[in-house]
């Protein structure tokens, strides 16, 4: 239980303080609504659900990196930015693979709701 409330303190903090994990939340629940009116398959749901997940994951992870090197110190290094610069490179990857996979998902659906009725 008690891991439990400091893994949901964890993600409380990075909501309130981390404009990217708001930002990707929002993106996850317009993409949500796009699914929902689109009428996706399970599976589809289900790659989705894991998508916004590894996004959002790496977003805190990268958060819970960036304040660790703060912690250490505030002068600049090399080593403190290459980790930083790393973390939100993973982030980037992340996102970049998730926009492919949702045009892939939510285009062909999307084309045909808008242009062939």
């Amino acid at each position: 239980m008690k891991s439990l409330r400091a893994a949901s303190a964890g993600v409380a903090y990075a909501i309130r303080t981390q404009r990217h994990v708001r930002i990707h939340i929002t993106a996850a629940l317009l993409v949500s609504a796009a699914a929902i009116w689109l009428e996706l398959e399970t599976i589809e749901w289900a790659l989705l659900l894991v998508l916004f997940a590894l996004v959002i994951a790496l977003e805190i992870v990268n958060t819970a990196i960036e304040l660790t090197i703060d912690r250490i110190g505030l002068e600049q290094h090399p080593l403190a930015k290459a980790a930083k610069d790393t973390a939100a490179g993973a982030v980037l990857i992340a996102v970049i693979f998730a926009i492919g996979i949702g045009l892939l998902l939510l285009g062909p659906p999307m084309w045909h709701q808008l242009f062939d009725r």
